[in-house]
């Protein structure tokens, strides 16, 4: 019943429930109910893209009311000339790391241009019968994930063609807390394209006014940018995702995981890529590592995974109780301090230095400093992004 009532009579429930002794919790009853995703305000866009020849950048989350956006678009006689497609490709069932292919969509007969592999930023040619680009693809709201760079990118050749971007905007599952290392701009790559902390706090159309204001694409360019808001959405709310935004974040447990235990990535240490517990679990062959074991095998999503057809052992973290409000380090810390062949550890130590962003983390590891001294390390870095981020806030902390 409470999805059909309006702010006011919300408002009034939340008011008069405790006068009966109903303890009530206005912020996770009213978010759960009402949060509408900047895709579903259709009437403050579709005229802008009436009688327009309109690029899409989504993917398989692209979906309001069980449809895709494309499909919504075109029965509405939107003029969809082109898809593109980020990593993990349209349809989301690609592995990460793996080529993405130009192609067409089966349903649509629409081409797809792969943003992943050679072509991670779309050329002016691909831009150039283009009239607007929408951008519609759901975040997690954490550096090193791939869907930020894509951002980043079109926004740049959007700005050199004067092509207009249009954000459908939709909420951070981990916008309710800021943390890490602010890349060092020395590390910049396609896992880590912005000076921001690991953990940013920030929704896509907010990062993306953050690209703009802090002249983040180069060249004095700017993006003729209009950002559509979500509605009834703040940063503490707790958004459950309603589809896995990549194959190897399968549910919210991955999701909150994902910050504190994706720089294994570049240790001899598995996330579980290649079973049902991706990002969910962490192993390795070293028996002195834990007591819980699981072996990667190839599957859709995962292929070729880490320490595939290997036993590993270690901990299973898939029962995590409560919603994290930083980064853990500890997990590391405790791994390498176990690891009984410490010089195999960083198995690819500049990977590893990508997704922190610096070349300190690792030594800071290796010399057994603890949580605090390596948070104390970036804490003045951290403010002052803190204070910038400030100017881009659509939405309450």
């Amino acid at each position: 019943m409470i999805r059909f009532l309006n702010s006011f009579s919300l408002a009034l429930l939340f008011t008069i429930l405790p006068l009966f002794g109903c303890k009530s919790n206005p912020k996770i009853l009213y978010n759960k109910v009402t949060i509408k995703v900047g895709a579903e305000n259709i009437d403050e866009y579709l005229p802008q893209l009436l009688g327009k020849k309109v690029g899409m950048v989504v993917n398989h989350t692209s979906v309001i009311n069980n449809t895709h956006l494309v499909d919504s678009l075109k029965s509405l006689n939107v003029n969809i000339a082109t898809i593109f497609a980020p990593e993990h490709g349209f349809r989301g069932e690609i592995s990460a790391g793996e080529l993405v292919n130009n192609s067409k969509d089966l349903k649509t007969g629409i081409d797809i241009v792969s943003l992943y592999g050679k072509n991670k930023k779309p050329s002016k040619e691909q831009f150039e019968n283009l009239d607007i680009i929408v951008f519609d693809i759901q975040d997690v709201g954490v550096r090193f994930y791939t869907y930020i760079s894509t951002l980043y990118y079109v926004m740049q050749t959007c700005a050199e063609t004067n092509i207009k971007l249009i954000v459908l905007d939709r909420p951070n599952p981990n916008a309710n807390y800021v943390d890490g290392p602010v890349l060092d701009l020395k590390k910049q790559s396609f896992v880590g394209i912005n000076p921001i902390p690991v953990v940013y706090g920030l929704t896509i159309g907010e990062l993306a006014l953050m690209n703009n204001g802090e002249n983040w694409l180069g060249n004095n360019l700017k993006c003729d940018l209009k950002v559509i808001k979500c509605q009834n959405y703040n940063h503490q709310s707790e958004y459950i995702l309603p589809i896995k935004p990549s194959p190897n974040l399968p549910n919210q447990q991955s999701i909150y995981l994902y910050p504190s235990i994706c720089y294994f990535e570049g240790t001899n240490i598995s996330v579980g890529r290649g079973t049902n517990l991706q990002f969910q679990v962490i192993g390795g062959e070293d028996k002195n590592l834990g007591t819980y074991t699981f072996k990667p095998q190839d599957m859709p999503g995962a292929i070729n995974p880490p320490l595939e057809g290997k036993l590993c052992y270690g901990d299973n973290l898939s029962k995590l109780k409560e919603r994290p409000k930083a980064i853990d380090f500890g997990y590391l810390l405790k791994y390498y301090k176990k690891s009984t062949n410490k010089s195999a550890f960083f198995s690819n130590t500049s990977f590893f230095n990508l997704l922190t962003g610096n070349d300190w983390l690792i030594e800071k590891i290796k010399k057994n400093e603890n949580q605090s001294q390596i948070k104390k390390s970036y804490e003045k870095d951290l403010n002052k992004y803190l204070e910038k981020r400030k100017n881009y806030l659509l939405y309450i902390d």
